[in-house]
């Protein structure tokens, strides 16, 4: 599949507002309501693009952390299909040509002795070794790869940016009560980490509201910042080719510049600070291995403060953000 100008706007005007009405888009890309949803409808079906509703682990109080399990090939690929199952999972990749996986999973900061968070991980013997590591904060790519967010310019952004992104903070710059979730509450999140653009009607049948109840129930939750909306769209459609992890050890005294600095790179398309020796772990996405190699010796290379670089090429990711991705 080749993603035309429109294709590419389309992915970008999602990331700005995951449930932009077709309606919205269209005037803003200039093409017809008709024409929109008919090229949304054909990336979706072909699972070159998605939408996910997400919670916010800080919001929330919980916690993510990056998971790295090393097992021989023969075990990658049913580890990793097992972690993906899991609902407490994203991000779930194969690396370094079989013999590592790389995860994030989610626990509750007040968690007790008995879920301890290795406890709940896939037990093998073909698995050689596991650490984990506490993301502190995300320091790039919160608002978005920057390779699938460069289609539109700042006044058709500015256009389709919802109003309920002023966040929860009062005049005096204090956080709001952290919101309490129900039961209820978990279904319509559940059904949005499936589909971030599921109808009304949809989610009335899921949770049992009215379709005004849900309305209402989901401008607040995003309102509150305890749900976002993210875009999950293969990058080798974009035409980039080469995907890595990076684990960088970086001095304490210049990890605030050195995260300020990551920010600015458009191969990043995530990074964060994390405990561990290797204190900053990023995603970088590039055209190919030479940009790859370029990006490490360059601009990694010149960052002050970093005594340690670990890269590992991404194989294949089994799990996005949100749900498992089309085979």
């Amino acid at each position: 599949m080749q993603l035309d100008d429109l294709d590419r706007q389309l992915a970008h005007a999602l990331q700005v507002d995951g449930r932009a009405s077709f309606s919205d888009i269209a005037a803003v890309v200039g093409a017809s309501d008709r024409t929109v949803a008919r090229r949304y409808r054909r990336l979706r079906s072909a699972g070159a693009l998605r939408v996910v509703g997400l919670p916010d682990a800080a919001v929330l109080g919980h916690v993510d952390w990056q998971v790295r399990m090393r097992c021989t090939p023969d075990a990658a690929a049913p580890v990793a299909a097992a972690l993906a199952r899991r609902a407490d999972t994203s991000w779930v990749s194969i690396l370094s040509g079989g013999t590592e996986i790389n995860c994030i999973t989610r626990t509750r900061a007040d968690q007790q002795d008995g879920d301890l968070l290795l406890q709940r991980l896939p037990r093998s013997t073909r698995v050689t070794g596991v650490t984990a590591h506490c993301i502190l904060r995300a320091v790039a790519g919160t608002s978005g790869w920057p390779g699938r967010t460069d289609a539109l310019d700042a006044a058709q952004v500015r256009a389709l940016t919802p109003d309920d992104t002023d966040g929860p903070d009062g005049p005096d710059g204090a956080p709001a009560e952290r919101v309490m979730l129900s039961a209820t509450d978990n279904e319509l999140l559940a059904a949005l980490a499936r589909d971030g653009r599921a109808g009304y009607p949809e989610l009335a049948r899921t949770t049992g509201w009215s379709e005004t109840t849900v309305r209402r129930r989901l401008a607040e939750l995003r309102r509150s910042r305890v749900l976002y909306f993210d875009v999950e769209i293969d990058p080798r459609l974009l035409g980039y080719a080469a995907e890595a992890t990076l684990w960088l050890t970086v001095a304490p005294a210049a990890l605030t510049a050195l995260t300020a600095a990551l920010a600015t790179h458009p191969q990043v398309a995530w990074a964060a600070a994390v405990t561990g020796p290797a204190n900053v772990t990023a995603s970088v996405i590039c055209t190919d291995l030479d940009e790859l190699y370029d990006y490490l010796a360059n601009r990694i290379g010149a960052l002050a403060g970093v005594t340690a670089a670990e890269s590992a090429p991404v194989v294949r990711r089994v799990k996005g953000a949100g749900t498992l991705l089309a085979p």
